[in-house]
């Protein structure tokens, strides 16, 4: 389990392959932290710290550790040279740092680097599928005493992050929304049905899945927040589960802790109305604003 407000940076993802790889080196070669780190001139609690990407890896770093760990081949130095440098990198998302919090930098790394992501949502649409003035809406009820610009500045983000959805190949997204979600007015009934319309539009996508949890089927196993389920097409990245609270977030990657959150998405998307009824569901209450 991870606090998102121990901070770190991203690109979070590859920095945790990179610290996987390198921690599976040195277990294969026998060697402890203190040994490793003992190469380094650095404390056995850097190395720790960076195979568990709670900080960047020098690139000088990485290659003075692959000699240590006995790695001659030149191709395999290359490929984690090449890495190291991609991983310190900043993401796209970089450049809206002034208006991003250090726990959703992670979040975007996770989301973009994903090729399943799943979710249940009992506030608010999700913001991959959240039109501008939807995304407007939120925002502003949720900081309602920033200024403007800065409302501006995370829609624009917000509105970017939807990029991944027009990819060649886009990751699947498999959302589950409480029946809140649309009842709830947000911006008046013409940005309601806009976005009601944009899920209609969503999902047609093939990609896409979308379900509501009605009032009728009564309580269910994620009645305590939203969360989402990151699964990725690297070998060495867990599936990964992130609980969002007010204050920011915590990413769950121990294998018991994530089974938890999958099977509660399954339970529910057996509850929830089948993907086949969302847009007669959607349309519906579309012609009630």
């Amino acid at each position: 389990m991870v606090d998102s407000r121990s901070g770190g940076g991203a690109p979070t993802v590859l920095r945790v392959v990179l610290g996987r790889r390198l921690q599976h080196l040195r277990e294969k070669c026998g060697l402890s932290y203190e040994e490793a780190g003992q190469a380094l001139d650095v404390t056995h609690a850097t190395v720790r710290r960076m195979e568990k990407a709670e900080v960047g890896l020098k690139v000088l770093y990485v290659e003075k550790l692959l000699q240590t760990y006995g790695v001659t081949d030149q191709s395999e130095v290359d490929q984690f040279l090449a890495l190291a440098r991609q991983a310190n990198q900043p993401g796209w998302w970089h450049r809206y740092r002034d208006v991003l919090p250090e726990w959703f930098s992670a979040f975007v790394s996770l989301e973009s680097e994903s090729h399943v992501i799943r979710a249940y949502e009992p506030h608010y649409v999700p913001g991959l599928l959240q039109t501008e003035a939807y995304a407007r809406a939120v925002l502003r009820a949720g900081m309602p005493h920033v200024p403007e610009e800065e409302v501006r500045r995370q829609v624009a983000l917000r509105m970017e992050r939807q990029a991944i959805l027009d990819r060649d190949e886009p990751p699947m997204l498999w959302v589950v929304m409480d029946e809140t979600v649309l009842r709830r007015s947000l911006g008046g009934p013409e940005v309601m049905r806009e976005q009601i319309d944009a899920l209609i539009e969503a999902g047609r996508h093939p990609q896409v899945r979308l379900q509501v949890m009605p009032f009728s089927v009564g309580p269910h196993p994620a009645m305590y927040g939203p969360f989402h389920l990151f699964r990725f097409p690297i070998d060495e990245l867990p599936d990964v589960a992130c609980a969002e609270s007010l204050v920011g977030a915590v990413y769950f990657d121990q294998r018991d802790d994530v089974t938890t959150f999958l099977e509660a998405l399954d339970r529910m998307c057996a509850q929830a109305a089948p993907v086949s009824r969302t847009e007669a569901i959607l349309s519906a209450m579309r012609k009630e604003i």
